[in-house]
């Protein structure tokens, strides 16, 4: 099930498109989470504890930062592992004072049955929200 996060912060585009895209920075904001970058366009998400966590490798396919000429930086990430699947797209554009965020994803979990899918991005929604919201936070550098 897609889901859709929006927000609008006082960022230059350039600025909000380079913290969005700090893939290290995303574990400090999803609890019990690490990330690894594996290759140049690929990094794995663990999470979990133990034997209780799980790899998100994940691959991105598109990406086209914002540019000069008040352009959208845009970015597809597809994720590639065993346990969750589907896809995220980050776009920022900006705007006259900052710049607006756009966050979609198809999170889907293999062994959850599809009636769990509405929770699913319930909770998606929640956790990368906050995330989101913590990677524009004036306070980060």
């Amino acid at each position: 099930m897609i889901f859709r996060i929006e927000r609008f912060c006082p960022l230059p585009a350039a600025e909000a498109w380079r913290r969005v895209t700090d893939w290290e920075r995303h574990a400090a904001l999803v609890p019990l989470t690490t990330v690894v970058v594996t290759g140049e366009r690929s990094f794995t998400a663990r999470t979990g504890l133990g034997r209780a966590a799980f790899d998100d490798p994940m691959e991105i396919v598109r990406w086209e930062p914002p540019d000069t000429g008040g352009g959208a930086g845009r970015c597809r990430l597809e994720k590639r592992g065993r346990v969750v699947l589907g896809w995220a797209e980050i776009e920022v554009w900006p705007r006259e004072r900052g710049s607006r965020v756009v966050w979609r994803e198809d999170l889907r979990v293999r062994p959850l049955p599809r009636v769990l899918d509405r929770p699913t991005a319930w909770a998606g929604r929640l956790l990368f929200g906050r995330a989101l919201d913590g990677l524009l936070a004036r306070a980060h550098q």
